[in-house]
């Protein structure tokens, strides 16, 4: 069993729009409309929105491979690109997204293992993320990994407002 974890590049810009596309929509669809879903979709992972992500220097993108298919990804971001402000100690996971193919191999544990070593390095203090209260399977995983929900935020999908958990961990 091969398992690689590479950084992203705008050379990837494609290929991460094509993922991004996939993995939201194969979780998201079946509890939103359509109408909503594709207003989301184009807004978040139009290839501008995805350069201008790519560039930041604060965010950084790791795709997982799995016997050399590119199975998933992870998005995080510290300083400036955090989506709530949660200060310079602390680093977000934004998004983790595995492939339905690739679901149940471990990969997910991958990538969370790299949002870990990407704090240490970076000396973060706590690690936290956004999830949807709806999403019980992912809710379940985040506190398996040892994440506690500590508030809430609104997030959109195209005009409805949807509540998300603030699930956070210290790290070590």
């Amino acid at each position: 069993m091969t398992i690689n974890i590479k950084k992203c590049t705008l050379e990837d810009l494609r290929r991460l729009q094509e993922i991004s596309y996939e993995t939201f929509n194969e979780t998201f669809k079946d509890q939103n409309s359509p109408d909503n879903m594709q207003v989301y979709l184009e807004k978040a992972f139009n290839l501008k929105q995805l350069e201008t992500e790519l560039s930041q220097p604060s965010s950084q993108f790791y795709f997982v491979e799995f016997e050399g298919e590119t199975a998933g990804y992870l998005k995080v971001n510290t300083d400036e690109a955090q989506t709530e402000e949660m200060g310079d100690e602390a680093l977000e996971i934004e998004r983790i997204y595995i492939r339905s193919p690739f679901q149940k191999q471990g990969l997910g544990k991958y990538l969370f293992h790299k949002a870990f070593e990407s704090a240490m390095e970076l000396n973060k203090k706590k690690i936290w993320l956004g999830v949807w209260e709806k999403n019980e399977k992912a809710i379940s995983f985040y506190k398996k990994m040892g994440f506690v929900q500590t508030g809430v935020h609104s997030f959109y999908m195209g005009d409805e407002e949807q509540t998300d958990f603030i699930m956070a961990k210290t790290l070590n």
